[in-house]
């Protein structure tokens, strides 16, 4: 990423939320700031509780021309025509996912803290990697993707980057200048006002 462009925002939803309230919330968030794709990051493996999900947000994201994609299921994403499938796996699921989905779906991979992986990824056919989480949170083993990570790719590896995990507005600043996007999700639908701290996360773009 050359210097003078700033990190673009990757929402992610809450892993459980109300479908009557949830849609509503986001839509006020998408028009607050310019935002480069949702994930549909549901925690239930209920496919009828995922598919009405998945409708109500890409009424919302569609017309707003902002990309849904679903975390974890190939056949879901493709069933219901979303724009493509976020994988928890790291690079195993890559190849399949592409397979499945076509050439301009969206593929992308979670890597946790490993190059490697995330070099796989690339190589299989993934249109992003991400990196976290990016500081220490209370939910994890106290592994955190270190700035070293995001800076040696940026430089090295032509596949945009995303830090998601644990993100502060120091954490940000700093990753800024080496990573492509920032997932965002928890750290601003735990607050009040979802608007107000995403602009406050965003400011330190």
């Amino acid at each position: 990423m050359s210097q003078d462009e700033k990190p673009q925002i990757y929402l992610i939803s809450p892993p459980e939320f109300d479908l009557m309230e949830f849609p509503e919330q986001l839509a006020r968030v998408l028009d607050s700031q310019e935002i480069a794709c949702v994930r549909l990051a549901l925690a239930t493996h209920d496919e009828d509780r995922l598919c009405r999900a998945a409708d109500m947000l890409r009424e919302v994201s569609e017309p707003r021309d902002v990309a849904l994609v679903i975390e974890r299921h190939i056949l879901l994403a493709e069933r219901l025509g979303l724009d493509g499938v976020h994988l928890e796996d790291g690079s195993r699921s890559v190849r399949k996912a592409r397979k499945a989905l076509g050439n301009d779906a969206i593929v992308g991979a979670f890597c946790g803290t490993s190059r490697h992986d995330g070099m796989s990824a690339g190589e299989a056919g993934s249109d992003y990697v991400c990196f976290g989480p990016s500081s220490e949170t209370a939910l994890v083993d106290g592994t955190v993707a270190p700035f070293e990570l995001f800076e040696w790719w940026s430089q090295m590896i032509e596949v945009p980057v995303v830090a998601e995990g644990g993100l502060d507005i120091e954490t940000i600043a700093k990753l800024s200048p080496v990573t492509d996007f920032f997932g965002i999700g928890e750290e601003i639908w735990r607050a009040e006002d979802p608007v107000a701290a995403l602009a406050k996360l965003t400011a330190a773009f």
